[in-house]
């Protein structure tokens, strides 16, 4: 019964309207979102289920192609990819202390802690290893 009055209650309560991302200009696949790309838009709390905070979207790059008027969700975005599959990249491999840096190619792309696969240039080795920063690949030796 008190379930019942609880539902009832809450449906008899107005929606509260919350602040999302709404896509203001074009934006490509791939790109960086600036917070000049959104609007801070309210609308109410069920239709914005799911919905980015403009805080949370800008930083982010655009996982497909975003229109204006499009409401960001999670899917539209992802981590910005600080290693890009062809690039030159800077491998640091890593036994305790030792530190060893190294030119290679990145044979995958990543953000952040994303694992990724290179060849070093002066061995033409295939390594495996995780993105450390923009450009940079860590790669761990036990």
């Amino acid at each position: 019964m008190s379930a019942l009055l609880g539902l009832l209650l809450r449906v008899a309560m107005p929606a509260e309207d919350v602040p999302v991302a709404v896509v203001q200009q074009p934006v490509a696949r791939g790109e960086r979102i600036e917070m000049g790309d959104l609007s801070i838009e309210t609308r109410p709390e069920a239709s914005a289920r799911g919905a980015l905070r403009p805080q949370d979207a800008v930083g982010m790059d655009a996982a497909r192609a975003l229109t204006p008027g499009t409401l960001l969700r999670r899917g539209d975005v992802m981590k910005p990819q600080l290693v890009k599959r062809g690039e030159p990249v800077t491998a640091r491999i890593v036994s305790g202390a030792m530190v060893i840096t190294a030119a290679g190619r990145a044979l995958g792309g990543g953000a952040q802690g994303d694992p990724v696969r290179i060849v070093v240039t002066a061995t033409n080795r295939t390594l495996d290893g995780f993105v450390d920063g923009s450009g940079t690949v860590r790669i761990s030796t036990p």
